[in-house]
């Protein structure tokens, strides 16, 4: 190639660079040669995706319009010990993977892991598992210690028609008498009013409902929960120094108990 056309072609590569990093910080996203810490950085500020639909996960108060919860916590520590300031995202569940994608935001506040999920994004580490558990009425507490002894027949277990809980009643107690109830009625709500003797549910939910109503109670410890999924933070999957940086700072967290104080505070009866 002639000296000339080099030169050119340098020109115009340098020219293509200093193009897309215009339009990237125009839009919010890393720059070319930088990467979303880097731009985090420089900005000041990170942008967390969250619905603060999923109480006590994440809440937002429709009052005072500001986001509590275990996930929203975690991610104000997040963003103190990265020295930047919180943008709030506000997002929805069916679209969370969409808008890490379209860099709505850096990061996702927290989701259960999935495969589906796991093909446009990337998980960090798992800071928490959630899982299944059985509730009841304190009365009946002492009838039902564990999973097996509510997989009996005469037992009535209510479950809310067509969702991942009533696949998994019928599995785990195919002798018992399972209860599919239409919305708006719900498991726990049969289980009140005593036309049911146990719900199963998430132990996230559960931790908000034996708070709501003094009546439940958990049946089953932490450790024998059922249908166990990890929970995690939910980036990009084009930027590696990103996730590296996220996975250190969950497992620093880890370390320090960070995430056990936060799990005896919004989850109890996990």
């Amino acid at each position: 190639m002639k000296r000339r056309d080099l030169a050119k072609s340098l020109l115009l590569a340098g020219a293509a660079v200093a193009v897309a990093n215009t339009a990237a910080k125009a839009q919010g996203a890393p720059a070319a040669g930088g990467g979303r810490l880097a731009e985090i950085l420089r900005r000041g500020s990170v942008r967390i995706g969250t619905t603060g639909d999923f109480n006590p996960m994440s809440f937002r108060n429709p009052g005072s319009n500001e986001y509590t919860g275990f996930d929203i916590e975690a991610m104000t520590e997040f963003a103190k010990d990265l020295g930047a300031r919180i943008e709030w995202v506000p997002t929805e569940w069916a679209t969370l993977v969409a808008g890490i994608a379209a860099n709505r935001y850096d990061i996702f506040s927290g989701a259960s892991v999935s495969m589906g999920r796991a093909r446009t994004a990337a998980f960090s580490l798992p800071y928490i598992e959630a899982g299944t558990v059985p509730l009841s009425l304190k009365a009946n507490a002492g009838r039902f210690k564990t999973w097996e002894s509510i997989n009996d027949a005469g037992v009535k277990v209510a479950v809310s028609m067509g969702t991942v809980f009533h696949d998994q009643a019928k599995a785990h107690f195919p002798k018992a008498t399972i209860q599919a109830v239409q919305t708006p009625a719900t498991g726990f709500q049969e289980v009140l009013a005593g036309r049911a003797d146990v719900t199963i549910t998430s132990n996230v939910e559960a931790s908000t409902l034996v708070k709501r109503f003094d009546q439940l109670v958990v049946n089953v410890q932490g450790t024998e929960m059922r249908n166990r999924r990890p929970f995690a933070y939910v980036v990009a999957q084009d930027d590696p120094t990103w996730l590296n940086y996220v996975n250190t700072w969950v497992t620093l967290k880890k370390s320090e108990g960070f995430f056990d104080m936060l799990q005896a505070k919004w989850l109890p009866s996990s």
